[in-house]
């Protein structure tokens, strides 16, 4: 029954494009907003509101449906759907009159995103931004979409209207049978249980096969288009050769990540990678920048480069770190959150060339830059130039008669050049909100890379960052915005703590390990659910949700409760408390059957299940060379460890009972409090992590 409101709206919804309608001058209650996203509608002629509680008990006390539109500040069909509809008054004047209408920015407020996209997934529709849901007065979904043409989006209002007037009970019916399915517990809707936390090699290879069959071996990645990066899936693959030295999973973690390095995904003038693909080449980029997938993508170039010292993987790491202090850095220590895709209303209009531009500013050397940016005298794409790498370094640098490096010494000449005369051109909108847990996810990339190149421009862009995050932490709670007394929600701490251990693990700087623990008791006083042994998305704190989401499946981010069962592992190794320990094994545990099923979306799962069933090692220095002793570790990929260094003796935990040998720097490798013969000799330790399998 409760598909039969969906089919009716479906049948009246027509789709027909209109052409683009005048501006009008108009202020409403987003003007109050510290949203960058919500300010861009704050003139539009329609009467949008904030989600909070007057906006909700507006839509109780007049009877009418509430219209939820989601977006985020660099999402170009939210640009194109505002232009065509919001800021037409005759569109308004519906909305108007038939809806309370709520704008949310979902960077600013992911728990509602969390909960409609949900929705819209359960009624069998698409999801994606702009998200777009009717809610009944007492906000229960009904029906919802994303992106509709002005003649289609008035045909929609239209029909919601008549069906709320005239078939109510219809519609009531559906909202309740949908928000059931949204309070649904998780453990029962994927039939989460058992306690073998441990892979074994039989299963381990049965989830890389799962995995391998749907391997792009022509472009990299897996078969789909469009295309994500999607770290988390590639970090697996190198977590699983590092357990199983299975050639090919390096061959093709290698070749993904040359593959996304040259394609036009990555901003091969001013570093740093836009969000998606939208072709299966990784060649035209969906073209805003998000924070979140450059923070994960330097993790994955380190550890790439960890394993294989490819040195375009070095370069695309500086580039990248390059942009974000040039482009994404406050004064503040933390990162803004994105970068839109259009400018000047054009998608791409930033980034893309002429042929003559890249003639002319090539000079002498246009001919070979033209060829190694597949620049076409008619464009690459639709008649502009969104540059790529077709071919090879050394192919090209035979062909002109160089050696590699005085190549890739004139390439690095002209992007200087091209960078110079981008930065005339009109800027994309910066959103400049500053997330905890995005910045979180940056930390552990700038700690990654700079473990991997040891680079002190980058360690000094973590410090600064790491101090900033520091500054979030008000009486033991994590705020997500620096700005606003907001509670920060899982993934905040999620990321913030895996951070503040990855930095501690470069840098040995003890409190960062200090503020993890406060941050960990803060989750399982106010997020953790004892029933399910999952940590909800919000606080026990947060009102006017229908329901208390969990997340569980990796996407573009990893979910935020796999990487908590990392952080209770690996902070309760570092301060050897068995019960964190065990937490997070037994979270794993329970899903494993669903980890084996549904790798891709699993994959961080995956790669804790892989460390902790093997030997899992604490690395334990004490000695004046400690923190030449961690740098030199820390350029191996060996994921199934822990390191804890200090300069002196200390009798807390781990180095209780540790002394130094002949007053030199030492090392214990243990494994579960159980240690191996000290040693002096680094390249031993080294030799022994290396064995880990």
């Amino acid at each position: 029954m409760r598909f039969q409101i969906i089919l009716i709206i479906i049948l009246s919804v027509a789709c027909q494009s209109q052409s683009q309608t005048e501006m009008h001058e108009y202020t409403n209650n987003l003007i109050h907003s510290t949203s960058p996203y919500l300010q861009q509608h704050a003139h539009n002629p329609v009467n949008w509101q904030e989600w909070n509680q007057e906006s909700l008990d507006q839509a109780i006390k007049e009877d009418k449906p509430i219209l939820v539109s989601i977006g985020y500040s660099s999402c170009h069909w939210c640009h194109v759907m505002e232009k065509e509809s919001f800021e037409d008054t005759a569109v308004a004047n519906i909305m108007n009159e038939y809806f309370i209408n709520i704008k949310v920015d979902r960077e600013e407020r992911p728990d509602v995103d969390q909960v409609y996209m949900d929705a819209v997934h359960a009624m069998g529709l698409q999801g994606g931004w702009p998200l777009n849901v009717f809610l009944t007065p007492d906000q229960k979904p009904f029906y919802g979409g994303t992106y509709f043409p002005k003649q289609g989006w008035i045909n929609l209002l239209n029909s919601i209207n008549q069906a709320f007037e005239n078939n109510r009970d219809k519609i009531n019916e559906s909202a309740d049978a949908f928000t059931q399915n949204l309070q649904a517990k998780e453990s029962e809707k994927y039939k989460l249980e058992g306690d073998d936390h441990t892979l074994s090699k039989e299963e381990i290879d049965t989830v890389f096969k799962v995995l391998e069959k749907k391997f792009d071996r022509i472009d990299g990645g897996v078969k789909k288009s469009p295309k994500f990066p999607m770290p988390s899936v590639w970090q697996f693959l190198a977590t699983y050769y590092h357990r199983t030295k299975n050639e090919d999973a390096l061959k093709h973690l290698e070749f993904t990540l040359e593959k996304i390095a040259d394609g036009g995904i990555f901003d091969h003038i001013g570093g740093g990678f836009a969000r998606y693909s939208t072709d299966e080449e990784w060649h035209v980029p969906h073209f805003e920048k998000m924070l979140y997938d450059n923070g994960q993508l330097l993790s994955l170039y380190a550890n790439g480069y960890k394993l294989t010292k490819n040195q375009k993987f070095e370069r695309t790491i500086l580039e990248t770190t390059e942009w974000l202090a040039r482009e994404m850095l406050d004064n503040s220590g933390g990162f803004y959150s994105a970068l839109d895709a259009d400018s000047e209303g054009e998608e791409g209009k930033f980034y893309v060339w002429t042929y003559e531009e890249i003639q002319s500013l090539a000079e002498g050397d246009s001919d070979m830059i033209i060829e190694y940016y597949d620049v076409q005298p008619g464009g690459n794409w639709e008649g502009k130039n969104a540059l790529r790498v077709v071919k090879g370094e050394e192919k090209l640098a035979k062909k002109y008669n160089m050696s590699k490096d005085e190549f890739l010494k004139r390439v690095k000449a002209f992007k200087q050049k091209a960078l110079t005369e981008r930065e005339r051109r009109v800027r994309p909108g910066l959103d400049d909100k500053i997330i905890a847990g995005w910045n979180g996810l940056t930390l552990s990339g700038l700690s990654d890379a700079y473990q991997a190149l040891q680079d002190s421009s980058i360690l000094e862009l973590a410090n600064k960052n790491a101090f900033f995050i520091k500054s979030l932490i008000k009486d033991g709670k994590l705020l997500r915005f620096p700005n606003k007394d907001m509670e920060g929600f899982m993934e905040d701490y999620a990321a913030v703590i895996q951070g503040f251990i990855k930095y501690y693990e470069t840098t040995l700087d003890q409190k960062y390990l200090e503020l993890a623990k406060i941050l960990i008791e803060r989750t399982e006083e106010a997020f953790f659910d004892e029933s399910e042994n999952l940590y909800f998305f919000s606080s026990n704190n947060e009102a006017n949700l229908i329901a208390r989401k969990k997340e569980l499946f990796d996407n573009v981010i990893p979910s935020s409760n796999s990487i908590m069962a990392w952080n209770l592992v690996h902070l309760g190794t570092h301060l050897y408390d068995d019960r964190l320990i065990e937490k997070g094994k037994s979270m794993l545990g329970q899903v494993k059957n669903l980890m084996i099923a549904e790798p891709e979306y699993m994959s961080n799962w995956g790669q804790l299940a892989m460390e902790v069933s093997g030997r899992f090692a604490e690395v334990i220095i004490i000695g004046p060379k400690a923190s030449e002793f961690v740098n030199k570790i820390n350029q191996s990929f060996i994921p199934s460890k822990i390191v804890s260094g200090s300069h002196t003796e200390s009798s807390h935990p781990p180095f209780n009972h540790k002394k130094s040998l002949q007053d030199g720097t030492t090392i214990y490798v243990c494994y579960n409090k159980s240690c191996k013969q000290p040693t002096n000799l680094l390249e031993e330790a080294i030799k022994e992590l290396k064995s880990l399998n």
